[in-house]
């Protein structure tokens, strides 16, 4: 391992990179930089019905590239989550690679299209369910099962995953991603936060089992980070009072993507694995009021 690259060798996907504003992105770049060769996936039909848009993926692409350090590689896949289908095709896109696949960063998400509770009906929630939360544990579960092959015997409800313990090193990472749920209200997001929400919920859970395996799980509430949303031309919600707010605010500014990348990175290395089953929060104060 290269001593100032600490993921060296290691191949990494991450899912929902497909704006250069996103913070998908920045996590793609973020890892390629520490070393990773990096597979991304893609689902930019869903952008072209918010108001932001969507990107040019030649440049994010090309941006990605441009980060990558010696002897790594890249790809990306285009798929819709919403079906389960997809989940296998998005990772053997990533074990292909390098024949290997050791860190999964889950941050695509459905947003718009969403209400408050009197807006709600049973396709909304789901659509929202189906993205958010569904396709975030298939793809976990995916990962865990393609990194320990099991011996095809269903276990009993309340059964326990028992691995190979101890292990020398983390044997791979997983990033979940949740929202500000957790902190207050977020009103007229009732579907969005409710599968963010079960992620968070569910953290310790999945954690203790893929830690059973060597696997190590954090979730990331990154706050509120300016993706695009913010900006008066692409916004999707009202931003009356907002510049004034976020003076008064201690660092004078809301969330960059670059921010909770930073995180992800630190966490996806050897120093950061002591870290395992929480829901960090990175947001420069927000959720302190």
């Amino acid at each position: 391992m290269h001593a100032g690259l600490p993921l060296d060798g290691k191949t990494a996907l991450i899912t929902g990179v497909s704006r250069r504003r996103g913070i998908g992105y920045a996590v793609a770049v973020k890892l390629a930089s520490l070393g990773a060769s990096v597979a991304i996936h893609h689902h930019r039909e869903h952008d072209l019905t918010q108001p932001w848009g969507g990107d040019d993926l030649d440049a994010v692409r090309e941006g990605i590239r441009a980060h990558l350090r010696q002897g790594a590689q890249f790809t990306d896949v285009g798929a819709d989550l919403s079906t389960a289908d997809s989940i296998g095709t998005v990772i053997d896109a990533g074990e292909a690679l390098t024949g290997t696949l050791d860190i999964l960063v889950c941050n695509h998400a459905k947003s718009g299209d969403d209400g408050s509770i009197l807006d709600m009906t049973p396709e909304r929630l789901d659509a929202h369910w189906d993205v958010n939360a569904r396709a975030t544990l298939l793809l976990t579960a995916e990962f865990a099962r393609r990194k320990t092959p099991g011996t095809g015997e269903p276990r009993r409800p309340g059964e326990h995953i028992v691995g190979d313990k101890p292990y020398a090193a983390p044997r791979g990472h997983v990033f979940w991603m949740t929202s500000g749920q957790l902190h207050g209200p977020m009103r007229g997001e009732v579907a969005y936060a409710t599968s963010k929400a079960a992620l968070a919920g569910i953290t310790p859970t999945v954690a203790a089992e893929l830690l059973e395996l060597g696997l190590i799980l954090n979730t990331i509430n990154p706050g509120p980070v300016n993706t695009g949303y913010m900006d008066p031309d692409t916004t999707d919600r009202p931003l009356e009072g907002l510049n004034d707010w976020v003076a008064t605010t201690p660092f004078g500014r809301v969330g960059r993507p670059q921010d909770p990348a930073e995180l992800i990175g630190w966490l996806a290395t050897s120093p950061g694995s002591w870290v395992v089953g929480q829901v960090l929060t990175s947001d420069g104060g927000f959720s302190l009021g």
